[in-house]
């Protein structure tokens, strides 16, 4: 079916109709009252990396200056002032030289001196660099960066390590130039892949249409018997991020603690555990163990019976800080407004 649906789609195609128009029509055809063709609207707002070649890269630009204000408030909580923090995640700056930026080639990606691979050791492409931080950075807050600051943050990022000026503009005019300057630029290729499909590399492969082997999924519910019988799952996982193992030590939470109230939010209402997942608190903080930071049961013990626990939680949440909890900072949430910051906040020490 897969074949004769691929050979009916090309020669529609060649007869001068689209792709899309012709996929929708058959599917609507087989499945009549389902689906729709996609407005060019609704393809631009997914159609959003950039490749390699740059070819969806938004015109803009962004000084090193500017760069810094950005870095100083959304970055350097997690990855230093300088760039080269261990503290949270893997360093993005150092490991690199003006020799490297000649050849394009890392030198001390194979010495034995040089303890840690940093981003910029091992990215072969600044448009990786500026998709990533475009879609994913600040990592409490993704997508939060406009075009401009993401071009001036990432000049910031390449001028600390000495592959543009300090003083520098960068921009969809002269990215391309930069290209030219990465220090690991000719360290990636598509020569080889990790197997070969029909004597040609994985890479390269041609995927499979017809007869394909099912992918198997494998659950992650285990029973009461199963759920700590290789110890806890929690210790055995990454200690940051979105996605942790869950501590098999305890049973199940089946909902945030405290009342579920709802907050008014124009016409519109969310919960405040809503507020938290909306604002990616659940990042750092999870209802009853600690992750980066604290448990939410923690911050509520340690603040319990403080006159001006909620003044000073609100302050912490839209500044950041550190030292309370360790030495792993809380990044600044200035983005957050000062009315959901309120209703975490009290939410946090109270449960309503």
């Amino acid at each position: 079916m897969f074949k004769l649906a691929n050979q009916l789609t090309k020669a529609l195609v060649v007869a001068g109709l689209s792709a899309t128009f012709v996929t929708t029509t058959f599917a609507q055809s087989k499945y009549p009252g389902i689906g729709r063709e996609a407005t060019k609207a609704e393809v631009a707002a997914w159609d959003i990396d950039v490749r390699p070649d740059f070819k969806g890269l938004p015109k803009g630009s962004g000084n090193t200056l500017r760069g810094q204000e950005v870095w100083e408030s959304r970055c350097a909580s997690c990855h230093g002032t300088f760039g080269e923090s261990n503290e949270v995640f893997t360093p993005i700056v150092g490991g690199t030289t003006k020799e490297d930026v000649k050849t394009g080639r890392v030198a001390s990606l194979t010495s034995e001196k040089q303890p840690q691979r940093t981003t910029l050791m091992k990215v072969a492409t600044v448009s990786t660099l500026w998709d990533y931080i475009y879609r994913a950075m600040p990592w409490n807050a993704p997508r939060t960066l406009s075009v401009d600051d993401t071009y001036a943050v990432l000049g910031y990022i390449l001028s600390m390590a000495e592959i543009v000026p300090e003083e520098f503009t960068l921009s969809d005019k002269n990215i391309a130039d930069v290209q030219k300057l990465m220090p690991n630029r000719n360290g990636m290729t598509q020569s080889h892949g990790l197997w070969n499909e029909g004597g040609k590399p994985d890479v390269k492969a041609t995927a499979c249409m017809t007869d394909c082997s099912k992918h198997v999924t494998i659950g992650s519910f285990l029973p009461d018997y199963a759920r700590n019988a290789h110890d806890n799952l929690a210790l055995q996982n990454r200690p940051y991020g979105p996605y942790r193992g869950v501590d098999t030590t305890k049973p199940p939470l089946t909902r945030l603690p405290g009342k579920m109230t709802t907050v008014a939010m124009g016409a519109d209402s969310i919960t405040p555990a809503g507020l938290f997942k909306k604002h990616n608190c659940s990042t750092c903080h999870a209802p009853a163990s600690r992750a980066i930071g604290p448990a939410i049961s923690e911050v509520a013990a340690k603040y319990k019976g403080q006159a001006d626990a909620m003044k000073k939680l609100h302050q912490k949440v839209k500044v950041g800080g550190a030292g309370v909890w360790g030495s792993i900072p809380m990044p600044p949430h200035a983005h957050v407004p000062e009315g959901d910051i309120d209703v975490l906040v009290k939410w946090m020490l109270t449960g309503q």
